[in-house]
């Protein structure tokens, strides 16, 4: 399927442990349920994910800050939801949060009178990664989920699905904060903020993660510390980091190198930035692509094996807390950076939160209504970033041609442009030609027709 509208709710049984108030609805078996007053709602589409516990946890975590009083997990796959969400009315139970949980098919159900919405769609699912991830190998490009052919791919596939879903936000909870996890998060979120009029804001675990270890690596607590972000998702740098006011970009540079790839170690040297784990496959490119081409397995197949191991954990009836092994799902952070960014809205808190919003005149050179990843305070009007002015030479020209690269595809994959789509390809630095761009479009194309409507 290509969206998640859905189908009519689940017909369930899971009930909840005596006493606690924790609870699975499904409009078929259960009538006039409690409505928690002045407690919120919150909605997660694509709930079938194996990441929903570590989400649930958040705000388990968090429930002192953000009153939940309902969680509404919606998947188009009942069997995958049902498995995840079996685990999730669990870890409910167990905390005894003041909560219910709901389980549905139903996305218009789900999204009624939603407070928050966090979406985390994969349409076609891993096997569509996988096809993303081998497809750009044989044109000499290489193969990864977000960045380059295979996250251009996966645009094209989410756009018009995202869109759907905003145009029933717009209409059952057109007050719900968007909060959206969907990959290519950046791109995503441009198509949201140009073609709907949800209040969205996108998320990346990454920011956080690179935040923490910057704190971890100097020794200090995270308040301690401001760490000047700047770019676009999945392709961003840390041009400055302050320690109580003390500029220590140097040391947090040199600390940061440890791990890192020659290459990359030479840039951060050369440039002294921190760059985003993603940039390593564009300082990388003629390394990484051979170690693709000789992996025996790609990164989604191996996701596959770990998303399967995960599903048999969390059908354990006495499994009631997310499992260890799900850190090797990665996405670490996941839940801090969804329900703390919820938590500043909702209170509010003046926070300062790297989240992905339009850029209006954030970053100078690049487009205003585009969208970037930057440092923003964050309250209850939403997220507000703070101006970075002259973006570093070493970086200004990859991040417009990337950004020319988003935009291109977001037209593509509103308009189902043929042409646009081409010079999105065309233009991406990590396409080797033009002929190799029209030899990718074309196979792409082919191998995901089903979930490409728009075209």
């Amino acid at each position: 399927m290509t969206n998640h509208r859905g189908s009519p709710n689940i017909p369930m049984t899971t009930g909840t442990g005596a006493g606690s108030t924790a609870a699975v609805r499904c409009s078929n078996v259960f009538e006039g349920w409690y409505t928690h007053m002045g407690r919120l709602k919150v909605c997660v589409i694509g709930a079938g994910s194996t990441y929903t516990p570590e989400l649930v946890e958040g705000f388990i975590n968090r429930s002192d800050e953000l009153p939940v009083g309902e969680i509404v997990l919606m998947d188009i796959d009942p069997a995958k939801l049902e498995i995840v969400g079996g685990l999730a009315v669990r870890m409910v139970e167990k905390a005894d949060l003041d909560a219910k949980v709901e389980l549905t098919t139903d996305r218009r159900r789900a999204l009624d009178g939603s407070d928050f919405v966090i979406t985390q769609i994969r349409v076609g699912g891993i096997p569509a990664r996988v096809l993303d991830e081998k497809i750009p190998l044989e044109f000499g490009a290489i193969g990864q989920e977000t960045t380059g052919p295979g996250g251009f791919a996966k645009a094209l596939r989410t756009i018009p699905a995202i869109l759907d879903i905003a145009r029933d936000i717009e209409e059952l909870a057109p007050d719900a904060w968007l909060i959206n996890f969907t990959n290519p998060s950046g791109i995503v979120t441009e198509a949201l903020l140009n073609h709907s009029r949800v209040k969205a804001i996108g998320l990346c675990n990454a920011p956080i993660g690179i935040v923490r270890g910057i704190a971890s690596r100097l020794g200090a607590s995270e308040p301690e510390v401001f760490v000047r972000y700047i770019g676009l998702n999945h392709l961003s740098w840390v041009t400055e980091v302050y320690h109580r006011g003390r500029d220590v970009t140097r040391e947090s540079v040199e600390k940061a190198i440890p791990g890192r790839a020659d290459e990359e170690a030479a840039w951060m040297r050369e440039s002294g930035m921190i760059p985003n784990s993603y940039l390593r496959y564009y300082y990388g490119k003629d390394r990484i692509l051979e170690e693709q081409k000789r992996a025996e397995k790609t990164r989604g197949e191996i996701v596959a094996e770990v998303e399967a191991d995960l599903l048999k954990l969390y059908r354990d009836p006495h499994l009631d807390e997310k499992p260890k092994l799900l850190e090797k799902r990665g996405g670490a952070h996941y839940s801090t950076a969804a329900v703390s960014l919820a938590c500043a809205i909702y209170n509010p808190k003046n926070e300062l939160h790297v989240v992905n919003v339009r850029n209006r005149s954030t970053i100078p050179c690049l487009p205003y209504n585009s969208a970037v990843e930057a440092n923003c305070v964050v309250n209850s009007a939403g997220a507000h970033p703070l101006t970075i002015g002259e973006v570093p030479e070493p970086i200004r020209e990859l991040m417009q041609t990337v950004k020319a690269y988003e935009q291109l595809t977001v037209k593509a994959g509103v308009e189902g442009s043929y042409a646009d789509a081409l010079e999105a390809l065309a233009i991406h630095p990590l396409v080797p030609s033009r002929e190799a761009a029209k030899g990718l479009l074309d196979k792409l194309l082919d191998a995901h027709r089903q979930h490409l409507p728009q075209f």
